[in-house]
C-alpha cells in the first residue's frame, strides 16, 4: 500500500507541475501557437493533396515533386535569414511575422485557380516566401516572450499547437474530398478561410515585449563580426540539425508512399493526420523534458525513432505498417524540432536570436532541398524502398556524429 500511495503522490505532483508549467507560459506564446495552428490548417489542407494533384492531375514526375518541394523549402530558408536579421536590426519581430502570415494568406487563392504546374510552383514559391518571412522573427519572438526556465516548454507548446493544425487540415481535406467527390479546387478554396483568420489573430492578440535599451544599437546586419558573435556552440547545433535534415526529406514522400499501396485519393491525407497527431502529442511533453533533463539524449532518441520509421516505411507492404511508420516519423519530429529551436535560443545572445534562427533555417533549408531531390531521384530508380532505406542510412550516420560530438553539444545545452 505504501508504494502505491507514494506512486499516486508522485503522479499528483507531476500533474500539478505540468499544470503550473502550462499556466506559467505567457499569453503571447499561446497566441502565436494558435496563429500557427490556423495557418497550418490552411496550408495542410492544400499540401496534403498537392503531391497527388501534381502527379495525377497535372502529370508531374516523382523527381519533379522532389524538386518542387525542395525548392519551396529552400526558398523559405533563404528568406528566413533576411527576416531574422531584420527583426534583430529593427526590433520589430511582430511586424515581420504578421507580414509573412499575410503573404501566405494571399497566395492561397492561387492554388484553386492554377491550371498548370508553373502556376502551382509560383504559388508554392510565394507561400514559402511568406513562411520564410515569418519563421525566424516568430521563433525569436517566442524566445523573447518566454521565461528562460520555461523556454523548452514554450517552444514545445507552440510546436504542438502548430501541429494540431497540421492534422486538422488533412482531416478537413479528407471530409471535403468525400463530400465533393474528389474536387480538389473546392478544398483549396475552403483553405483560404483559416489563413485569413490567422492573420487577424496575430494582428489583434500578439503583443511584442518592449525591447530593452541595452539590446538596441547601430549594428551592421550579417557583418562577419556579428556572425562571429553567434559562437561555436550555435554552429555545432546547426551542424547536428543539418545532419538530421539529410535524413528527413519532405513529407510529400509519405503521401506518395501511401498512394503507392493503393490508398484511395480521398483518404491519402490520413497519412499527414497520423504523422501530425503523433507530432503534436509528443512535442509539448518533450519540451517539458528538455527543461529538466539531458537534451542530447532526447535528440538521440529522436534519431532512433527516425531510423525505425524509415525501415518500417521501406519494408511494410500494407496500410497498417505504413500507418505505424508515419506515426514513428511524427514522434521523431516531436522529439527533435522544438528541442533544436530551444538549443538555438540558448546558444546565442538575445539581440542576435533573429539572425541565429535565420542562419539555422538557411543551412537546414538547403539540406532539405538536397534531401528531397535525392529522395525523388531514388524513388524513380529504386522505388519507395530505396528512398526510405537511404533515409535510414543518413539517420544512422547522423546518430554516429551526434554521439561523437556529444560533449561539445552538451555545452550548448
Amino acid at each position: 500500500m505504501g508504494d502505491q500511495d507514494d506512486a499516486s503522490a508522485a503522479e499528483t505532483v507531476d500533474d500539478s507541475s505540468r499544470s503550473r508549467t502550462l499556466r506559467g507560459i505567457p499569453a503571447g506564446v499561446w497566441a502565436l501557437g494558435f496563429v500557427s495552428l490556423l495557418m497550418d490548417i490552411s496550408s495542410e489542407m492544400i499540401h496534403a493533396l498537392l503531391p497527388i494533384y501534381l502527379v495525377t492531375g497535372l502529370g508531374a514526375s516523382m523527381l519533379a515533386v522532389g524538386i518542387i518541394e525542395g525548392l519551396a523549402e529552400a526558398t523559405a530558408a533563404i528568406t528566413k535569414v533576411f527576416s531574422g536579421v531584420l527583426s534583430d536590426w529593427l526590433g520589430k519581430r511582430k511586424l515581420l511575422a504578421a507580414l509573412g502570415y499575410g503573404l501566405a494568406a494571399l497566395t492561397k487563392p492561387i492554388f484553386p485557380l492554377a491550371s498548370s504546374i508553373d502556376l502551382i510552383v509560383a504559388a508554392r514559391f510565394l507561400d514559402r516566401v511568406g513562411k520564410g518571412i515569418r519563421g525566424a522573427p516568430r521563433d525569436a519572438l517566442v524566445a523573447d516572450i518566454a521565461p528562460p526556465h520555461l523556454r523548452g516548454a514554450s517552444f514545445g507548446l507552440r510546436q504542438s499547437l502548430d501541429t494540431i493544425g497540421a492534422f486538422l487540415g488533412p482531416l478537413l481535406a479528407i471530409g471535403l474530398m468525400w463530400l465533393t467527390a474528389d474536387h480538389f479546387q473546392t478544398v483549396f478554396w475552403v483553405a483560404v478561410i483559416p489563413a485569413v483568420l490567422s492573420v487577424v489573430l496575430i494582428l489583434v492578440a500578439v503583443k511584442e515585449p518592449k525591447r530593452p535599451q541595452k539590446l538596441r544599437g547601430n549594428r551592421v546586419p550579417l557583418h562577419p563580426d556579428e556572425l562571429g558573435r553567434l559562437g561555436a556552440r550555435f554552429w555545432w547545433v546547426v551542424a547536428v540539425a543539418t545532419a538530421f535534415t539529410f535524413a528527413r526529406f519532405s513529407e510529400a514522400f509519405l503521401i506518395l508512399r501511401a498512394q503507392s499501396i493503393g490508398l484511395p485519393l480521398a483518404v491519402v491525407p490520413i497519412v499527414l493526420v497520423l504523422m501530425s497527431l503523433a507530432y503534436s502529442l509528443s512535442a509539448y511533453p518533450v519540451g517539458i523534458l528538455a527543461d529538466r533533463m539531458d537534451r542530447i539524449t532526447i535528440l538521440i532518441i529522436g534519431l532512433a525513432l527516425l531510423v525505425l520509421a524509415d525501415l518500417v516505411l521501406a519494408f511494410s507492404p500494407g496500410i497498417m505498417g505504413i500507418g505505424i511508420g508515419v506515426m514513428l516519423w511524427g514522434l521523431h519530429m516531436g522529439f527533435t524540432q522544438g528541442l533544436l529551436a530551444t538549443l538555438v535560443a540558448d546558444a546565442v545572445p538575445p539581440e542576435l536570436r533573429g539572425t541565429a534562427f535565420g542562419m539555422f533555417n538557411l543551412v537546414t533549408g538547403f539540406a532539405l532541398l538536397l534531401a528531397s531531390v535525392i529522395a525523388g531521384a531514388l524513388w524513380g530508380v529504386a522505388g519507395p524502398q530505396g528512398t526510405f532505406l537511404a533515409g535510414a542510412c543518413f539517420a544512422v550516420m547522423a546518430t554516429g556524429g551526434l554521439l561523437f560530438f556529444r560533449g561539445r553539444l552538451r555545452n550548448s545545452a
